[in-house]
């Protein structure tokens, strides 16, 4: 009997520990608020303050934009047009961040180009709608969505990029394989990791080693498929890339201890599209733009004016 009742403790333990980590993973939680001085502070990146404000007050004067997902969520974004613009790029911020956190420094860049922006709110993030982060299962249906809506907008003709960072370049590397408009040009995608349950592995792997990853992960499965509608192992950009017919250009840091560089490497490895890997040494998750500003931004222009010149994708 006290065998009995250790066991059905432990197989408690677990299970609770599984719904613990998915509530602490998936769930809506509110991301820094980087228009204040304070807050960049408070993050580390002081340094930073003068740029990031200054992407921020770039978007000033951009268009808040509304779509229904394809399950029903409400989701923003923010366009900034430009006149005689060459294309539009539109942007997905990584896991429990903003546009305004991952990609402030780099607008003025794109929009310097010649490229309208089109900033997006992945759902349970910002000013979308939506409960449970998806870790790119639910997001690249957005992110065909969002496509499609640009599409429509600007016509046929206009080329499209999709870039992400982190959770977002996962986003639009699972999007790639999807039914994307053919004035979707290319992909930029920048320290994504390969799968949800890719991800999950390695972090619990990195900071606790103790626990049993395996048997972990397959009842954070149970409940994420219960609970968020989604499995961790449901999509693999790995799988994606190897169907794409989009152009991508990856970017890492090797010093990444957060997302590891050889996920990136993996999918660059298993594209079977053009495409181009930039590694950048000792930077560290996020960071290769601010690490190598002139080598990123060159390989940034070069494949935008590369691809901006070809024709349609069919």
């Amino acid at each position: 009997m006290t065998a009995a009742l250790i066991v059905l403790a432990v197989l408690l333990a677990v299970v609770l520990l599984a719904l613990g980590l998915f509530l602490f993973a998936c769930c809506r939680s509110p991301a820094p608020d980087f228009t204040k001085p304070a807050v960049i502070a408070k993050w580390g990146r002081a340094e930073q303050t003068e740029e990031i404000l200054a992407g921020i007050a770039l978007m000033r004067d951009a268009e808040d934009i509304f779509l229904p997902s394809h399950d029903g969520l409400r989701l923003h974004g923010q366009l900034l047009q430009q006149p005689g613009a060459k294309g539009t790029i539109l942007l997905f911020h990584g896991y429990r961040s903003s546009w305004i956190i991952d990609f402030s420094i780099v607008l003025p860049y794109y929009y310097s180009l010649g490229y309208n922006l089109l900033a997006v709110d992945e759902r349970a993030h910002g000013q979308s709608e939506g409960v449970s982060i998806t870790f790119g299962i639910h997001e690249r249906r957005d992110a065909v969505t969002w496509a499609q809506y640009a599409a429509m907008h600007f016509g046929p003709e206009h080329p499209l990029f999709l870039g992400g960072l982190s959770m977002g370049a996962t986003t639009v590397l699972l999007a790639s394989a999807l039914a994307l408009p053919p004035s979707v040009r290319g992909v930029i995608a920048d320290c994504g990791f390969s799968s949800p349950e890719a991800i999950m592995k390695s972090v619990l792997h990195a900071h606790v080693k103790w626990l049993p990853a395996g048997p972990l992960l397959g009842l954070m499965d149970v409940c994420t498929r219960a609970f968020a509608g989604f499995s961790i192992k449901e999509a693999s950009t790995l799988d994606a890339v190897s169907k794409t017919k989009r152009p991508i250009l990856f970017i890492h840091g090797t010093a990444d201890t957060f997302v590891p560089c050889a996920m990136s490497q993996a999918a660059y490895d298993a594209c079977a599209s053009e495409k181009q890997l930039v590694l950048v040494d000792g930077a560290k998750h996020g960071y290769s733009y601010l690490v190598d500003r002139p080598r990123v931004q060159a390989a940034l222009a070069a494949f935008l004016e590369k691809y901006t010149s070809q024709e349609a994708i069919q």
